[in-house]
């Protein structure tokens, strides 16, 4: 193969790719990316055997042809290369490497064959749908933060994604959970997706489809069966499995019988939570709320660091009640609250407790209380 390929569209391909390609790899071919000379572009794709990333990139081509190099090594040395810099790649070396030249700069990589790198398939994909990249962005976003790390509750890692009916009105939900608290998102069903399996999207696929969502203002293509899903957009192509396993019944944990409004004004009670919970036990990050009508008292004790308070005025009117939470599971939901006000709904000290953004109805959070 012989091409010659500007600097910072090689660049923001390797950006995207490499970042799927995991630092220690048992076979070295998975350490590499593939390269892929053909008419007037060049396509660079890698593995790591649960999600594939696809990106093709306009390049002229001098000769077509296949080969894989080292993706973490190719990435290094075109980062570090002059901005506007013409990379040129292939041309007569020995066998098992190839040449690049940019400037005086020469290079010679080793690399594997290309017909030892593992391909994905993703064909037989018949659910098919377009969802705005905004629109994608939101259930990512609204909901990630919740996703359980537990490896032992495999299907908690990752992003429930499925269709559903709020009000009568048909919606894409995404969901995710780690036992203590629970994020749900949701956006009109887009065309074609009204048939679409339930699927839990895994953490390293999303964490890698929001990188490449990032960039867009446009649409994503997204199709998917049982077991894969695949998203489209600007000539970038992520394939991924999915999670084998069945997500728990959320609508369960949701109370339909909490009967006590707070509303708080949200940056405000962030702050006092953060603030409070500086002096709570780095374990537990407990802290304490009391209400009672038209104020929050915030607050935190530790054996070892003493106490702490804030008080807040806020819209409430249900009499007095004393609840913990955990402070960075509190945090993490105020986060997302794009409105000035966040509303909690509460039942007692024990049961679990309902957060909404009061400007923005497509959100809801569920908060496991602790014991304080």
């Amino acid at each position: 193969m012989k091409l010659t390929i500007e600097r910072g569209a090689l660049l923001k391909a390797l950006t995207h790719v490499q970042s799927v390609v995991e630092r220690r790899n048992t076979i070295p071919i998975l350490g590499n990316v593939l390269l892929k000379a053909t008419d007037g572009s060049l396509e660079l794709t890698a593995t790591d055997m649960d999600i594939a990333v696809v990106e093709t990139v306009p390049a002229d081509i001098g000769q077509k042809g296949t080969t894989t190099v080292s993706a973490h090594t190719l990435f290094d040395i075109v980062r570090k290369l002059a901005e506007g810099a013409q990379i040129e790649i292939g041309g007569g070396t020995e066998e098992g490497q190839i040449a690049l030249r940019a400037g005086r700069s020469n290079f010679k990589l080793s690399t594997l064959g290309a017909e030892d790198f593992p391909v994905m398939s993703d064909d037989d994909m018949p659910h098919r749908f377009s969802l705005s990249a905004a629109a994608l962005r939101g259930l990512i976003d609204r909901t990630r933060f919740a996703i359980s790390t537990e490896e032992t509750r495999y299907y908690l890692n990752g992003i429930y994604l499925h269709a559903a009916e709020n009000n009568g009105a048909k919606v894409l939900r995404s969901v995710a959970t780690d036992g203590h608290r629970l994020a749900r998102m949701e956006v009109p069903l887009p065309d074609g997706a009204a048939g679409i399996p339930g699927v839990i999207v895994p953490r390293k696929t999303v964490t890698e489809l929001r990188k490449l969502i990032d960039e867009t203002p446009g649409e994503i293509a997204v199709a998917l069966s049982d077991t894969k899903v695949r998203f489209a957009v600007d000539g970038i192509v992520l394939t991924s499995k999915l999670i084998d396993g069945t997500f728990p019944d959320y609508d369960r944990v949701i109370p339909l019988t909490n009967d006590k409004l707070l509303e708080v004004p949200c940056k405000q009670f962030e702050r006092a939570v953060d603030l409070v919970s500086t002096i709570s036990t780095e374990k537990s990050r407990a802290i304490k709320l009391s209400l009672d009508d038209g104020s929050l008292v915030v607050s935190a004790t530790s054996p070892d660091s003493g106490s702490a308070t804030d008080e807040l005025e806020v819209t409430y009117q249900d009499g007095p009640l004393e609840i913990g939470f955990n402070s960075r599971y509190l945090i993490d939901i105020t986060q997302q609250i794009q409105g000035e006000n966040a509303q909690f709904v509460l039942a007692d000290a024990a049961s679990p407790t309902i957060v909404r953004d009061t400007a923005d109805a497509s959100a809801l959070y569920v908060l496991m209380p602790m014991r304080v």
